[in-house]
């Protein structure tokens, strides 16, 4: 008896105990920021870990950021059989902590915090001093582009520069003051960014991919000559030499193809069987490895077809000239799989080693190409885990950038030679002479959906272009619910508000 009495006194005394423990003390066995930025290897990997979270679960660019930047245009929509993208891309959304946007916003917000403990603590390291101030940079230039990310699809998010604090309540941005540290971060980047990297450093940022946000990031806001002023370093400066336009289009797209010259920036992505599997549940494989976009965008049978192209505006569009040889434009096998990716019709069009009829997929039905792996080889369908690189921004979108800058402020004839540049690639006669301002900027419109089309800027080119509106709803019926001065912007997620009195959610909502 005697001794059951001392276990239990010896268990209540350690019950007491444990509740006077401090819980907001650092565990012993891991790192804290504190102890982790000590040696050059430290910063190395802190600057990696700012890289992975491009590449963070679904949410980021393994596969969300598509259907944001692709399926919700009026070039996509959502197709299958995930209703909550269905309803987000139709612009019904109720649930402002909807996991397809409140995640996302998240996700790049932990970009930001682990950018800010890069940018904070990697300047007082003893390390060798060149790397030191790249990897600042390259820190720099991921905030940038995190806040880019967060500024187009929520205008006006808080802005945090330092290394985080439980107690910080950071109140929204307006767009003009997250468009300007969008800015302030690239350019501080590209200053001391490299032009290029060894092999074994590929898809690192370099100076050529700050110049060219900063670019879009002026454009974005119709800011042209400052657009120009970043935009030629690439075009008529010591990038004229770096960049330059693939002679095969399609070699763009491929993976045998990848960091080719015409890559400004691309996301890196590596295939591994092993690791295949669903990045929403499986918490066991490597999340930065492939990319799963491909798995949801691909036709039935191959992927899971939540989200297809709209396929008779397109098409059309593609359609409405000829190459000088009189052939159709060959940017749109490029960048579809439809009934007629192939001239001779669906007996002919090879869909991963199988002709579409013999697949049987709708005559109807038209899936963004330039992410899936149908001309990888060996592949028959796709998986979790594509190894397909992600082009973010390439030479041609600069050259088109710099055109629509210079028209904007009336320089409309030095803006044909780089459209023609970009028309002669894929064997398009040059634009005829005399466009007025208004006439060349329709051109440009229609010169970035050819050419761009299913790489993630159509929504950037609508909202900065002002047509956001119903009038869409002619090519994309989703658009019928779009409200003007609201779904320009997704909701802030409600948690964040719900926890911070200083955060307004946006407009209308």
């Amino acid at each position: 008896m005697n001794k059951i009495l001392i276990v239990i006194s010896i268990i209540v005394l350690l019950v007491f105990s444990s509740c006077k423990r401090n819980f907001d003390e650092p565990n012993p066995n891991s790192p804290t920021t504190a102890s982790f930025w000590n040696s050059q290897l430290d910063a190395v990997k802190g600057v990696n870990a700012v890289y992975s979270t491009l590449k963070r679960q679904a949410s980021v660019y393994s596969r969300w950021m598509f259907y944001h930047r692709v399926l919700r245009s009026d070039e996509g929509f959502g197709s299958g059989g995930d209703i909550g993208l269905n309803n987000l891309m139709s612009f019904v959304q109720t649930d402002y902590n909807n996991a397809l946007t409140a995640e996302t916003w998240q996700n790049l917000y932990v970009g930001v915090f682990r950018a800010n403990q890069a940018i904070a603590n990697i300047p007082n390291i003893n390390m060798d001093a060149a790397l030191r101030k790249r990897l600042v940079a390259e820190a720099k230039f991921l905030r940038g582009l995190f806040y880019f990310d967060l500024t187009l699809f929520w205008g006006r998010p808080p802005l945090m520069l330092d290394p985080s604090t439980l107690t910080a309540q950071p109140k929204n941005a307006t767009n003009e003051e997250a468009w300007a540290q969008v800015v302030k971060d690239f350019t501080e980047a590209a200053a001391d960014l490299p032009e290029s990297y060894p092999s074994s450093e590929l898809g690192r940022a370099t100076k050529g991919a700050a110049y060219a946000f900063i670019g879009k990031a002026y454009l974005q806001q119709n800011k042209y000559q400052p657009a120009i002023d970043a935009l030629n370093w690439l075009v008529v400066g010591p990038g004229k030499s770096v960049y330059d336009l693939m002679t095969n289009y399609d070699d763009n797209f491929l993976i045998t193809t990848e960091n080719n010259r015409e890559s400004v920036f691309e996301l890196q992505f590596v295939n591994k069987p092993n690791e295949n599997g669903d990045d929403d549940v499986r918490e066991d494989i490597n999340l930065n490895s492939g990319a799963s976009i491909a798995q949801f965008i691909a036709p039935p049978g191959i992927g899971f077809n939540d989200g297809a192209a709209r396929k008779r505006w397109l098409v059309d569009t593609f359609l409405f000239e000829k190459t000088l040889a009189g052939k159709r434009d060959p940017r749109l096998s490029a960048s579809f799989i439809f009934d007629s990716t192939h001239e001779r019709g669906p007996d002919s069009t090879m869909v991963y080693g199988q002709s579409f009829a013999s697949r049987k997929l709708p005559s109807g039905g038209m899936w963004f190409r330039k992410l899936l792996n149908d001309r990888t080889p060996g592949k028959t369908n796709e998986g979790f885990s594509s190894g397909n690189n992600y082009r973010m921004i390439r030479y041609a979108d600069v050259l088109l950038m710099y055109a629509e800058a210079l028209n904007g402020i009336n320089k409309t004839a030095d803006a044909y030679q780089y459209v023609n540049r970009v028309r002669g690639r894929v064997g398009m006669s040059e634009l005829p002479a005399g466009m007025t301002q208004a006439q060349f900027l329709a051109q440009i419109k229609h010169e970035r959906i050819v050419e761009l089309s299913g790489e993630g800027w159509r929504w950037a080119d609508l909202l900065r272009w002002g047509e956001l509106t119903t009038d869409l709803k002619a090519r994309d019926p989703e658009f019928t619910n779009f409200v003007k001065g609201k779904h320009e912007y997704y909701p802030i997620p409600q948690t964040d508000i719900d926890l911070n009195p200083n955060l307004a959610q946006n407009p209308n909502y």
